[in-house]
């Protein structure tokens, strides 16, 4: 059935339901696995984070619908009127042919992966002598790290964990028909190499299903298959004022909540091979519907694809790598007094292509200078070791006052933050998790100088998270100023979520859920107002809100032409006849991960420019704290907007969507423009 034919069930209108929206950009994401610009290596990437992100979208967004079909089944989508038995439904249906896709595109690469001296083997198609070196480091190496469990009354059906590889088994002896369970620890090496004229590798789970079998001696194998469990994963965090006790630990109930997440239900069942037997057996015990069961041939994730570099010389990697590149430092930027530099001017860094250690240097400096009195900030997902953590400890042994605002419901991140959460009240520093049933999702750092009889402010407000690692993978904006009027914003909107206000209007900043929303709205009326002279341009990741997404409409029925680089999910469907004529809505993914948001309403004298934290996501704008600051120096806001209608002329790694939900490539004779690389060759 062809893409078109799939996506009119998902319909309504202007608008296209959100799951199948998102689905859409992770074919986006495998269709840069078999783009012949990127290297090899990048290009296996590309088909782990294909997969990576099908995991995390059956854990979270196919758990979300699975709550929702048990507590409001009759609850419809506001925008295609979809319930969530329809949605999960017309989801799953999708899943073969993704599957069908990534084992394709992975036969695919492990051809080209052979032509450089290096492939993946399967057993069957081992010589006679690499068997025997395979079975061998089996017998050596994995086999004392199985744990078979032949399942009767005395031993019942064990608990899959969550994304774990296990063996199943159907067992026969003595007449009698049993079922089996093999697991590996997690311990093992996932690959083993075979040396030869090629560098051939197995994997463990591989090497598990061709030799298993002898972890269950005196038994007759009538049939097998690897099996991956998926299970829901997203929990409530949600509290009632009444629970919230002035002497309550929310962290402690965090800790319970992720320990609770390894015993939810299972949502999707992964086998090698389809088996009948096997499948209608673990359908009863683990209670997956046939409908969830799906068969990927090759390996159930590529994560051992981001290791392969490995096996190859450095010479060799310079060819099938993406060049090597060090984020940007200006020469004013080379100051070791950067205090004196931002009261100056704005610095502005745009990530990967301008390094962070300009904001580190920045954070160590306000921690041993004498004027600074305070320094405050969100925190919602961190390097695996902080730098930033690094900077705000040492201020608090330096006696300044260090108030962290921690989110403890980044998903996927809630023991990391939780961690630096102790290290961080450990040296003295505040620690707080915001506003309870509020993510705090802003990206703000407020420090306070008290100098010559005076109160000064330096603010940090960014796009993306304090993460020296994602930093170099993300595109960000950020934005260090001296303002007085977003400095006293910034000090009040600390004060604010520690009084657990939200309803506050601040002089420049809009803040979710309050005033960013209305604001944002209120600038579109703006360019309503001006008809067919009205101009909107903005770069966010997701578009669902359907408030906006109606402004946005209202916007184009008036004639205003706008612009939109949306990453990911867009419910809106641009080009449809008499309601988005006049909206163009471009995808771009490429070698580093779009991130930034970027809000810019009019032109010339009267245009209005902010960087933001937020996507135009309804649970963006009304249930998390998020920040949109507007872009007040004149210089920062040119480049900033010179950024994006660079990124929005993108024809190399854009990707247009279309009134029919479909994407494809840019097409036109004009040059070509693949705006990373231009950022890459001139931060």
């Amino acid at each position: 059935m062809k893409r078109i034919d799939r996506a009119r069930q998902f319909k309504n209108g202007a608008f296209i339901n959100r799951e199948y929206s998102w689905i859409e950009f992770d074919r986006r994401v495998l269709d840069q696995a078999r783009d012949k610009d990127n290297p090899l290596l990048e290009k296996c990437k590309f088909l782990s984070i294909f997969k990576s992100n099908l995991d995390e979208f059956t854990m979270v967004r196919l758990g979300s619908l699975r709550n929702i079909e048990k507590t409001n089944p009759k609850d419809r989508d506001d925008k295609t009127e979809m319930t969530a038995s329809e949605q999960i439904d017309g989801i799953l249906s999708l899943y073969p042919d993704l599957y069908r896709e990534a084992d394709d595109v992975f036969r695919t690469l492990n051809k080209e992966l052979y032509k450089v001296g290096l492939d993946f083997l399967k057993p069957e198609l081992m010589s006679t002598k690499q068997r025997e070196e395979a079975h061998k480091h089996f017998d050596e190496f994995i086999l004392p790290m199985v744990s078979p469990l032949v399942l009767d009354a005395k031993h019942p059906l064990i608990r899959f964990w969550n994304l774990r590889t296990y063996m199943v088994l159907l067992l026969e002896r003595g007449g009698r028909t049993l079922f089996g369970v093999a697991s590996m620890a997690n311990s093992v090496e996932r690959m083993f190499l075979i040396q030869g004229k090629k560098k051939h590798i197995v994997t463990a789970e591989d090497l598990l299903y061709e030799f298993g079998d002898e972890a269950f001696p005196g038994y007759k194998i009538i049939d097998k298959a690897l099996i991956r469990v998926t299970r829901n994963a997203d929990f409530d965090a949600h509290m009632e004022d009444a629970d919230m006790e002035y002497n309550f630990d929310f962290s402690n109930f965090i800790k319970t909540k992720v320990e609770e997440r390894t015993n939810l239900e299972c949502i999707r069942v992964e086998m090698n091979k389809p088996s009948e037997q096997i499948r209608s057996y673990l359908s009863k015990q683990v209670g997956v519907r046939k409908s969830s069961f799906f068969v990927s041939e090759t390996y159930f994730d590529y994560k051992f694809l981001f290791k392969i570099g490995k096996y190859f010389s450095e010479k060799e990697l310079s060819n099938l790598k993406f060049p090597d590149f060090r984020g940007h430092i200006s020469d004013r930027l080379l100051s070791s007094d950067l205090i004196s530099e931002v009261e100056k001017k704005d610095i502005f860094l745009s990530y990967p292509y301008d390094s962070m250690d300009t904001l580190i240097r920045l954070l160590n400096q306000c921690a041993c200078d004498e004027s600074v009195t305070s320094i405050k900030i969100t925190i919602y997902r961190l390097a695996d070791h902080s730098k930033v953590v690094d900077a705000l400890i040492k201020a608090a042994e330096n006696g300044k006052e260090v108030i962290a605002v921690m989110e403890l419901c980044a998903r996927f991140d809630e023991e990391n933050n939780l961690y630096y959460a102790d290290m961080l009240r450990e040296a003295g520093c505040t620690v707080f998790y915001g506003i309870e049933n509020y993510k705090v999702h802003s990206k703000i750092v407020s420090i306070v100088r008290e100098k010559d009889m005076k109160v000064k402010y330096i603010t940090h407000l960014g796009t993306g998270n304090y993460n020296e690692s994602t930093s170099k993978q993300y595109t960000d904006l950020n934005i260090i100023t001296a303002n007085e009027d977003i400095g006293r914003d910034g000090v009040e909107f600390f004060r604010n979520l520690a009084v657990r206000n939200v309803e506050y209007n601040y002089r420049k900043l809009l803040i979710a859920p309050y005033t960013l929303k209305s604001g944002l709205i209120k600038e579109i009326d703006k360019e309503i107002q001006k008809g067919k002279d009205g101009v909107i341009k903005a770069k966010f990741n997701s578009l669902t809100d359907k408030a906006i997404i109606d402004k946005f409409i209202e916007a184009s029925q008036k004639g205003v032409k706008i612009s939109l680089v949306i990453r990911g999910i867009c419910c809106m469907l641009p080009g449809v006849p008499g309601l988005t004529d006049n909206i163009r809505v471009i995808s771009i993914v490429g070698r580093f991960l779009e991130h930034s948001r970027i809000y810019a309403f009019g032109k010339g004298d009267d245009e209005r420019v902010y960087i933001s934290s937020a996507d135009l996501m309804t649970r963006n704008v009304n249930r998390r704290i998020e920040i949109a600051t507007p872009v007040l120096d004149p210089d920062a806001k040119k480049r900033v907007m010179k950024l994006l209608d660079l990124i929005i002329s993108d024809n190399v790694k854009g990707r247009i969507l279309h009134s029919d939900g479909s994407y494809s490539k840019i097409k036109g004779e004009g040059k070509k423009i693949n705006s990373q690389e231009v950022c890459l060759a001139k931060p």
